[in-house]
């Protein structure tokens, strides 16, 4: 494994950014930002550049994928300006892509993760997701017994509901996907892992366990 630089400039500013978010203090440390991204946007580079071996993402590049740092306070009713976090998602359209496309994420303290699935999906989404797995569970099961699936990532994750959704009995054979709200394949990332693997290396792994997944998503909610 290589230790990639600028990691832990990162982290570092990050968790800072976590305790005092405000436009002042940010901008009194906009430098340390500049160094953050810039580090960050070099993974993500390394990461878009060899995506050939996982998917097709057409002329995507990293700066059509980041997520600005700046929040959208409009509705929430935390108004912090800032996410404590840097993220991108990997897809044809960059973080506009669709359901096929593979999330990138770091966060202090052991929160960084590589992710992807539904993570917001709309009613007729969780509708015809349940459907699916109604109709026949086997495609999704086999995907998610995979080795490289389940080395990756366990097991399928996300907001379940407590009871069986409406037109589904509590007894149904697969009701623990049925009561899915969320339906996600996450691989979590310690601090100490980021410092020291080869990240461009294993998330391109990570990813290409993930690929079926998304596949069968997409497919599904075509």
């Amino acid at each position: 494994m290589t230790k990639r630089d600028g990691i832990d400039g990162v982290l570092d500013f990050l968790r800072d950014l976590r305790a005092h978010n405000d436009r002042i203090w940010f901008e009194a440390n906009r430098a340390r930002y500049e160094a953050a991204r810039a580090t960050f946007m070099s993974l993500l580079g390394d990461i878009v550049g060899a995506f050939g071996a996982v998917d097709d993402i057409g002329g995507a590049g990293p700066k059509d994928c980041v997520f600005r740092i700046n929040r959208d306070v409009r509705f929430g009713r935390d108004k912090s300006p800032y996410k404590s976090t840097m993220s991108a998602l990997i897809g044809p359209s960059g973080r506009k892509s669709g359901v096929r496309s593979y999330y990138f994420h770091i966060e202090p303290d052991g929160a960084s993760m590589l992710a992807g699935g539904l993570h917001s999906p709309t009613p007729a989404q969780l509708s015809a997701l349940r459907v699916a797995i109604a109709f026949d569970s086997k495609p999704l099961k086999r995907i998610a017994a995979a080795p490289a699936f389940a080395r990756c990532f366990g097991e399928l994750s996300g907001d379940t509901l407590k009871t069986a959704p409406q037109g589904y009995s509590k007894d149904h054979p697969d009701i623990a996907f049925l009561r899915m709200k969320t339906c996600l394949a996450i691989h979590p990332m310690s601090d100490d892992f980021l410092r020291g693997a080869d990240l461009v290396a294993h998330s391109l792994e990570v990813f290409k366990a993930m690929k079926p997944f998304l596949v069968y998503l997409e497919k599904t909610l075509a």
